[in-house]
C-alpha cells in the first residue's frame, strides 16, 4: 500500500518504535489516522479513528500522486488534511487538558499521523507517532503469535455439540479465571450452523490482533481455558503456534445428556426457528455428505415444527460423529481427559461448574 505523500518527521524524542501491549496503557488515547476501511480491517487496541483523509479522500489524492505528481498530490492533500485535523481538535480534543498524551499512527508513520501529531504538538499536546505504524504493529503480532502461545498452559474444554462448552467458558470468565474464548472472537460458533445473526466475522488480521491482545495479557503462572476448535472458526483461522499448543494440552471433556445438549442447543440457536428458511439453505450444504434423503427427512422435520427431533437427528447423523471423529485425531489429551457432568444448563448450573473448574 502506497503512503500518501505528505512530508515526513525526523526521527525525535516524539517518535515511539513497536510496543508491547503493556507499554500501550502510557498514553491517554490511541489515535489511528488511517481512513475509515482501513480502521475497519484492523487496528491497535483500543484505538480510535480519527482520519485526516476518509476513504473518498484518499482516492482523490492516490490518484493525483500516481497520474500527476507528488507535489500535486501535496498540494490538493494539504487543505483536506488541515480541515479534517481542524474538525477533530474542535469536537474530538475539544475538552482535552494540557497534560493530555496520545499516541498517533498510520500505515506507516509517516504522513498522515506526521501532520496530525505535528498540529496536536503545536497546540502544546505531547502527542507521540508509532514509528512504523500499523504496518510495524501487524508485524509484531504475527512474530508474537508465533511465540506467545508457548507461554501459556492451556485447559481445553472439549465435549460433544451441545455440551456446553462455550457456557462454560463464559461461566470461566465470570468467575475470575483467564479464557481465550475464539468464538467470541471470531463472532462464530464454529460448525456450518455457526454463523451468528446479523453479526458479520471480523476480518482475519482484527481476530488475529484480538487473540494477540488476549494472550498478552494472560498471567503465565495461570491456566488459561480454550474449547476445542478446529483451525477454522467460519471462515477464520486460527493461528499455527496457537492451534497446535492447545492441541497439545490437558483437555476437559464435558458429558451432558440428550435432553440437556437438544435444550442447550435449541436456546442458543433460537433464532432458526424464527427464520426455518434460512436453516433449510444451510442443510443444503450437507447433502453431499449425507445425501438427499437424509436432507428431505431434515426438511421434513423442520416443516413440522419438530425441533426436538431435528435436533435430537442432528446430533446423531452429523454432529456427533463427525466431532468424535475430529477430536480423537487432533486432541491428544482428550481419551484420558477430566470427565465433568453438566447436569444444569443454566447459567447458575455453569456458574457452579466453573467455580470448581478454576
Amino acid at each position: 500500500m502506497t503512503e500518501l505523500p505528505f512530508q515526513r518527521e525526523r526521527p525525535d524524542s516524539t517518535v515511539a518504535t513497536p510496543l508491547p501491549l503493556r507499554s500501550l496503557a502510557a498514553y491517554d488515547a490511541l489515535l489511528d489516522a488511517r481512513s475509515p476501511s482501513e480502521f475497519a480491517e484492523d487496528h491497535l487496541p483500543g484505538a480510535i479513528n480519527v482520519p485526516v483523509l476518509d476513504d473518498d479522500e484518499r482516492a482523490i489524492v492516490g490518484t493525483i500522486y500516481k497520474q500527476q505528481s507528488a507535489f500535486d498530490a501535496k498540494r490538493a492533500g494539504a487543505p483536506i488534511v488541515s480541515r479534517n485535523i481542524a474538525r477533530h481538535i474542535e469536537t474530538l480534543f475539544a475538552q482535552m487538558p494540557r497534560t493530555w498524551k496520545p499516541l498517533v499512527y498510520c500505515w506507516r508513520g509517516g504522513g498522515r499521523s506526521g501532520s496530525l501529531a505535528h498540529v496536536l504538538r503545536q497546540v502544546g499536546w505531547d502527542a507521540v507517532r508509532l514509528e512504523g505504524g500499523y504496518k510495524a504493529f501487524r508485524k509484531q503480532v504475527v512474530a508474537d503469535l508465533e511465540d506467545l502461545p508457548g507461554h501459556v498452559g492451556f485447559r481445553v474444554i472439549c465435549g460433544a455439540t451441545g455440551s456446553g462448552k462455550s457456557r462454560l467458558l463464559e461461566a470461566l470468565a465470570s468467575a475470575g479465571a483467564q479464557v481465550l474464548d475464539l468464538e467470541v472472537m471470531a463472532a462464530h460458533r464454529g460448525s456450518l450452523l455457526g454463523e451468528l445473526p446479523d453479526a458479520p466475522q471480523p476480518s482475519q488480521k482484527s481476530f488475529e490482533t484480538a487473540i494477540w491482545t488476549a494472550l498478552s495479557g494472560f498471567d503465565p503462572a495461570r491456566a488459561v481455558f480454550v474449547e476445542s476448535e478446529s483451525r477454522k472458526v467460519g471462515n477464520l483461522r486460527v493461528p499455527e503456534a496457537l492451534i497446535e499448543r492447545m492441541r497439545a494440552s490437558d483437555c476437559i471433556r464435558l458429558e451432558a445428556g440428550e435432553r440437556e445438549r437438544v435444550a442447550l442447543l435449541r436456546e442458543d440457536y433460537s433464532h432458526f426457528e424464527s427464520r426455518p428458511e434460512t436453516l433449510a439453505q444451510k442443510l443444503e450444504c450437507l447433502a453431499p455428505l449425507h445425501g438427499g434423503e437424509r436432507i428431505a427427512l431434515w426438511k421434513s422435520l423442520l416443516e413440522a415444527g419438530d425441533w426436538d427431533g431435528l435436533v435430537r437427528d442432528l446430533l446423531e447423523s452429523h454432529y456427533d460423529p463427525a466431532y468424535r471423529k475430529s477430536l480423537s485425531r487432533n486432541y491428544r489429551g482428550a481419551q484420558d481427559a477430566e470427565e465433568v457432568a453438566v447436569r444444569d444448563i443454566s447459567r447458575e448450573g455453569f456458574l457452579a461448574l466453573a467455580r470448581r473448574l478454576s
